[in-house]
């Protein structure tokens, strides 16, 4: 399974972090070690200090007639290290460490049939920060909707059966903290209710 993600894709959230607005989508991946166990607890990493949060739909893909098309839809969280992105950025490097380390993601247990939704409807979605909204947005901000992102991803990989795609954050992306508490929202129905916890350090290192 591949974890597709693409960046930048609300342009407020471009905005806010200070980068151009894309002219086409921006496509990084995470591997299947980025996922956070059903209902386990977010752990903060031991290499950065900035830990920030982006909720994000996320759609399953199918293969239907020959075609990869979007099927269902849920959201997630996609945990980036601010800090280290920055770094690497400013040395031009790619993101991967900042973005795909392991306990980077996580995905709703709960997916919605896209089908279900009558044609154009809109689909909110919120993040709460010790019960507090701090993001919200719909997929109609999207800068590239889903097809558009399915059609530029392939032409240069393959999405396969059961593949997902995060399709980008809104505005409002902050800094989490040990024992916050982090809710997600999908049409108004909690989907997930997460808690941060301080890293582990591994035994070998202590």
């Amino acid at each position: 399974m591949k974890i597709i993600c693409i960046g930048r894709n609300f342009g407020e959230h471009a905005k806010e972090l200070g980068n151009a607005v894309p002219d086409e989508p921006v496509v990084f991946l995470k591997p299947e070690s980025a996922l956070i166990p059903k209902h386990a607890a977010i752990t903060l990493p031991t290499f950065s200090d900035d830990i920030h949060h982006e909720i994000e739909l996320v759609y399953s893909i199918i293969r239907k007639n020959g075609k990869a098309q979007a099927d269902k839809v849920s959201i997630g969280l996609d945990l980036t290290a601010r800090d280290l992105q920055q770094q690497l950025k400013e040395k031009g490097l790619p993101w991967e460490k900042a973005k795909a380390f392991d306990g980077s993601a996580y995905v709703a247990d709960a997916f919605t049939a896209l089908e279900s939704f009558p044609q154009g409807h809109r689909i909110d979605f919120v993040l709460k920060r010790n019960g507090k909204v701090v993001q919200s947005g719909h997929n109609g901000q999207m800068l590239f909707p889903i097809e558009a992102i399915i059609a530029n991803v392939e032409r240069y990989m393959l999405l396969d059966e059961g593949d997902l795609i995060f399709s980008g954050t809104p505005a409002g992306v902050g800094r989490i903290e040990v024992g916050d508490r982090l809710e997600g929202y999908l049409l108004g129905e909690l989907l997930f209710d997460l808690t941060v916890e301080k890293a582990k350090v591994p035994a070998s290192v202590r």
